[in-house]
């Protein structure tokens, strides 16, 4: 792809639109960023790029921005109404995502990642079990860095963490194995459907080929029926046992293919919780795919010490135990949260809603939580949805949210910050909300 004198817009200037704008200039392209925020809220941003040769349009989305752009690369937080983006479709102007555009640069071939839960920890296990093997392997995406950072580099794999926004503007971007872990209802704020947000999910495979891979999983029926839509070969996980493919005991995960069959057991596992048992089966899969031996998948299963802000133990006081896991941002992460507890729970909820349904979390409520303590925008639509089901109260800060459940809990209980809602109400993302709720529990 030659971007040489070709003009080109990043819309949004986050750290993806500031990656992708470094690598555009590099390229030799003629740069334009936007962003509706103004300068004095992207001071930091702005900052970064001084010294190159980058327009900037700040403080607004006007078409007339576009005139003379060829290709148009929107950050992953630009939403498809967005009026740059609508004008430039009107236009007839390319538009292509930062993983669509740093795939036609990488010489690495990739395992990518995707899903509404899972996909963090899912992608730092399949970087880890390749590492493992002794291979030379970046992690990136939507986990860290952006994937346009890597281009360049004398890797032997790419593993990359793909959001839905990601892939809402790819085109040729063909991942050698790609995995699906879950569906569940999220970012209904963005999508006018879930049905809409499924299909852009499973985007990831669109350019595979029949010699890719596609990692399924078959427990979830949405998953599961896209297996005749895809070109690739199909390698399935689930806790059901199979002749080919990938499945699980309380003891160990079991890989099988071609006759062969390899055991992984579970027994010194650091990462507990269904959840969990189901991203070992996912990212086994993905490794196997790759031609990891089984030394070096055992190791990960035993080593990993898991991602921080996902169901992360903070401490033990006074014989109550308390997890962060603020990367709970949807309802279908909090009820694998809640399913990985025997205990009695006090669980913090609430921030801003993403327009799903919270009455699959019923069942969970009326098992294991004693106490449900909501804050932030969301908390009398929740308590209107679930406060019937257990003790049930509203509080005005996060701070009175952990001191509520200090207050209330007694020793055996757990305490467990899995909001089912974004955090922009009151934290810049997940995780600065997560370490807030560390800071306030070690301060107890």
């Amino acid at each position: 792809m030659d971007l040489k004198g070709k003009r080109v817009m990043v819309v949004g200037l986050a750290r993806t639109g500031s990656a992708a704008a470094r690598f555009l200039v590099e390229q030799g392209a003629e740069v334009l960023v936007s962003d509706c925020r103004n300068e004095s809220e992207l001071n930091r941003e702005v900052t970064a790029l001084a010294g190159l040769p980058v327009r900037c349009f700040l403080g607004g989305e006007d078409p007339a921005w576009l005139d003379g752009v060829e290709l148009l690369i929107p950050s992953p937080g630009v939403p498809p109404e967005n009026p740059l983006l609508q004008a430039a479709g009107r236009r007839g102007i390319e538009i292509l995502s930062e993983i669509e555009l740093a795939y036609r640069f990488l010489r690495a071939p990739l395992v990518a990642i995707t899903g509404t839960n899972g996909k963090s920890t899912t992608t730092a296990l399949v970087g880890e079990m390749l590492r493992a093997y002794g291979l030379n392997v970046f992690v990136g995406g939507n986990i860290g860095a952006p994937l346009i950072g890597f281009i360049g580099g004398e890797w032997d794999w790419g593993v990359v963490e793909v959001s839905s926004f990601q892939l809402e503007w790819v085109e040729k971007f063909q991942p050698r194995i790609a995995a699906l872990l879950n569906l569940t209802e999220d970012h209904l704020d963005r999508y006018p459907s879930f049905q809409a947000y499924c299909q852009t999910k499973e985007r990831i495979f669109s350019a595979q080929r029949d010699s890719d891979v596609a990692v399924l999983n078959r427990d979830d029926p949405l998953v599961w029926s896209i297996r005749g839509r895809v070109r690739s070969r199909v390698v399935s996980f689930g806790w059901a046992a199979v002749d080919e493919g990938v499945y699980a005991t309380q003891e160990e995960i079991i890989w099988r293919s071609a006759g062969k069959e390899e055991r992984f057991s579970l027994a010194r596992a650091r990462i507990q919780g269904v959840h969990n048992v189901e991203n070992l089966m996912t990212a086994t899969a993905a490794a196997k795919a790759v031609g990891a031996p089984a030394a070096a998948i055992q190791k990960v299963v035993d080593d990993f010490p898991g991602l921080e802000h996902r169901l992360e133990f903070v401490r033990d006081k006074d014989g109550v135990r308390y997890f962060n896991d603020s990367k709970g941002t949807n309802v279908g992460a909090v009820v694998k949260s809640l399913a990985s507890f025997s205990a009695p729970v006090l669980l913090l909820a609430g921030g801003v809603d993403k327009g799903g349904d919270y009455r699959p979390l019923e069942d969970e409520i009326r098992r294991t939580v004693k106490k449900l303590i909501l804050f932030g925008a969301a908390k009398e639509k929740i308590r209107a949805a679930l406060g019937h089901l257990t003790e049930t109260v509203v509080v005005e800060s996060f701070e009175a949210a952990v001191q509520e459940a200090y207050r209330s809990s007694r020793p055996g209980d757990v305490v467990l910050l899995s909001p089912a809602c974004s955090s922009f109400d009151m934290f810049q993302d997940y995780t600065e909300r997560g370490k807030r709720f560390k800071a306030l529990v070690q301060g107890l």
